[in-house]
């Protein structure tokens, strides 16, 4: 049976929609799925030649950066923007302007809502697309028309991405790993869909226990050390996974699963032992090197900086839409934008946010929003008109609160390093860091110190997506208050007598609690047709 009949076959199509669309990654071009035959080009020819190769590693990044709708346009899943409008809407620090978002904080999901199903669809194909490349640059190697070397990064670097993605999964359709590393996870997928056999596998994989998940991504990461290089150069330097991407994502993902030996371990490799808080950006990472911009705009001004350890590419002739770009929809309409999503009052009035703090003016402005009302958004991203914002996935300032959250929950007392950490971050933004800076005295208990990190972290990555995995990883934690997602600003919430530096505000939506059913999003629909092994998360 061809691959071209097996498409036919109504009861597959859903899986065949993952095959690597391999003449799109050699021509560069976006078309409909159902307009290109799958046999057009053979998977042999994709990795015939030098040229060829890389021509199907960029399709595997492009995969990262802009996935199908249901309605077949491009929405900026999984990672070109999508993950990080989802991420901050799912939390209580935005507000969502139009009730476009507001589905996705009250999680009225069910298994056929558009975001989640593109969202689960648009990982798989990232992860298929990887798994097809890893066995086509495997075979290129062995064959001479790639270096042994290269070959290897190049698998790296899928095994880089494929990771990302499991994890992304895992986040979002998981219990969180520190509640039970033996709770149900999301299937893992480490083999090419290619043949029909390959579809039967697929419609037989249930979904493995978290642990395994977290080992398997782990495991990925270890590989994608070893083999990719230090950096790279010119225009790739920030949007292709280098060593020190695989390292940070490894500590992610273990603080993800509270190993916070784990987390120091790999963070002293991209951390240097002795740092000066007061001299931000002369901490330099001695594998890259990569370093905290001077000014906490750096990252944004600049898509290709010292600090952007790994984010998703995004340009004038290749970007997510206007219904999915970071500036369309997170910045103001009088800009230029949709005005969709603002910061809340819930963090910008946050005592713990000084008001003379540098990022307050530097990334963020008082605008119009799409209700025609007078809301705070961000100017992270800027490009209004190409729409040519990276997505950042991974910036070293991420790495050193990491590092500082991991050395406090290691550490009996209130940890001097964990401390120097936050302040190397925190400082960067202040008027007078040498005044304002915290010192040992400002915290009474290491839980204290543990909680000014996990706002430092709000503060700093606010409208960068991380805020959902905050909440998920958290919400039972004892240096979090909040069981479960915290109250929310109602709707449309807006008015400059809304926001008031170190005031009092009152949200309008009550949260939802940790035990509720939607604190996870439901397996699409089609999944559990195709699937039959593949159980629903409850509620559902």
């Amino acid at each position: 049976m061809t691959i071209k009949k097996l498409f036919e076959m109504k009861q597959i199509k859903k899986y065949l929609a993952l095959l690597p669309l391999f003449a799109l990654g050699l021509t560069g071009c976006k078309k409909a799925l159902d307009l290109v035959p799958y046999n057009s080009v053979a998977i042999e020819e994709a990795f015939s030649t030098p040229a060829k190769c890389l021509a199907s590693l960029y399709g595997v990044y492009d995969a990262a950066q802009s996935g199908a709708y249901i309605d077949g346009s491009i929405r900026g899943y999984p990672f070109g923007a999508a993950n990080i409008e989802q991420g901050d809407c799912r939390g209580e620090d935005v507000i969502n302007i139009a009730a476009f978002f507001q589905i996705t904080y009250q999680a009225t999901y069910n298994a056929n809502s558009a975001n989640c199903v593109g969202h689960w669809n648009s990982l798989y194909a990232l992860i298929n697309r990887a798994n097809v490349s890893i066995d086509g640059f495997r075979q290129a190697g062995s064959s001479g028309v790639l270096s042994t070397a290269v070959a290897a990064q190049y698998e790296a670097e899928c095994r880089f991405l494929r990771a990302l993605s499991h994890h992304e999964l895992m986040v979002m359709w998981a219990r969180p790993y520190r509640e039970n590393p033996n709770g149900i996870g999301v299937p893992y997928r480490d083999f090419a869909v290619k043949l029909p056999a390959d579809v039967e596998l697929v419609r037989t994989l249930p979904r493995s226990i978290a642990d395994t998940v977290y080992k398997r991504m782990l495991r990925d990461l270890d590989y994608a050390e070893i083999n990719l290089p230090v950096q790279f150069s010119g225009n790739d330097r920030s949007v292709r996974a280098s060593r020190a991407a695989a390292i940070a994502l490894k500590m992610r993902i273990k603080l993800h699963m509270g190993d916070w030996a784990g987390v120091i371990t790999e963070g002293n490799k991209l951390i240097p032992a002795v740092i000066n808080p007061l001299n931000p950006s002369s901490v330099v990472s001695p594998i890259g090197p990569w370093s905290l911009t001077p000014a906490p705009d750096g990252p944004f001004a600049n898509n290709i900086s010292s600090e952007s350890i790994f984010s998703v590419r995004n340009n004038n002739i290749d970007n997510t839409g206007v219904n999915g770009a970071l500036a369309a929809m997170l910045g103001a309409a009088n800009l230029g934008a949709r005005g969709l999503v603002a910061v809340s009052p819930i963090i910008w009035n946050n005592p713990g946010w000084l008001c003379d703090d540098l990022r307050r003016s530097l990334l963020y402005v008082s605008g119009i929003n799409a209700n025609n009302g007078t809301s705070i958004f961000t100017t992270k991203y800027r490009d209004y008109v190409n729409r040519g914002d990276f997505a950042p996935q991974i910036r070293y300032a991420e790495v050193l609160l990491m590092q500082a959250e991991a050395e406090q929950r290691n550490s009996g007392s209130v940890s001097t390093r964990a401390l120097d950490l936050l302040n190397t971050v925190r400082n960067r933004s202040l008027a007078t860091p040498a005044a304002q800076q915290y010192v040992v005295g400002n915290f009474a208990t290491p839980t204290d110190l543990i909680r000014a990190i996990l706002l430092e972290r709000r503060i700093e990555f606010l409208l960068e997506g991380k805020r959902w995995g905050d909440i998920s990883r958290l919400s039972q934690d004892a240096a979090f208050t909040t069981n479960g997602i915290p109250a929310k600003a109602i709707n449309g919430a807006s008015g400059a007598a809304i926001y008031n530096c170190g005031g009092a505000y009152t949200p309008g939506q009550a949260g939802i609690a940790y035990s509720d059913f939607r604190f996870l999003w439901p397996i699409p629909a089609e999944e559990i047709i195709q699937n039959p092994v593949v159980t629903q998360n409850p509620g559902y």
